[in-house]
């Protein structure tokens, strides 16, 4: 992840796998929740987990909506929200990238999901993420491992400055 003024990293820990399973990247009121999934050699992953997630959305209640937008096709979903959380709706934006045997998700929440220029900045900040896949075999859809970049606070559940 590219350091830039204002943006806080903070790392979204399974506890039972003792693994990082995401990055969320908190920069000019967005929110962009990142992570990268092995792929097969010859076609990339977008297209099947689109539908996927917008099936699985849609069965649990939420508007689902296929767009294109800067990245390509999207997603946007307005969720409802449980009442223990403030009920109301949630409106998120689910934006991809095909690589070379991997897929770079992002779920855009906040400013981003309706504002255009502040979603220009998000967009750029998602397009500046370097995947390195490695050689190790796996199956297609397999969540890759993210390493703690050298330097970066051990403590998951605070947000870490990057710049």
């Amino acid at each position: 992840v590219a350091p830039r003024e204002g943006l806080q990293l903070r790392l979204e820990v399974d506890e039972r796998a003792k693994r990082v399973v995401a990055v969320t990247l908190d920069y000019q009121g967005s929110l962009l929740q990142v992570q990268a999934f092995s792929a097969p050699k010859t076609t990339g992953l977008w297209h099947r987990v689109r539908g996927e997630i917008a099936a699985q959305l849609s069965s649990q209640g939420a508007q689902v909506e296929e767009t294109v937008g800067a990245l390509g096709s999207e997603l946007v979903a307005i969720t409802p929200v449980p009442e223990e959380q403030g009920g109301g709706t949630r409106k998120v934006r689910f934006v991809a990238v095909d690589g070379p045997r991997w897929m770079l998700r992002g779920v855009i929440m906040g400013a981003a999901v309706d504002d255009a220029e502040a979603r220009d900045g998000i967009v750029e900040l998602f397009r500046d993420i370097v995947v390195v896949r490695g050689d190790q075999p796996m199956p297609p859809s397999e969540l890759l491992p993210l390493q703690v970049p050298a330097g970066v606070a051990q403590n998951p559940a605070q947000g870490t400055p990057v710049a």
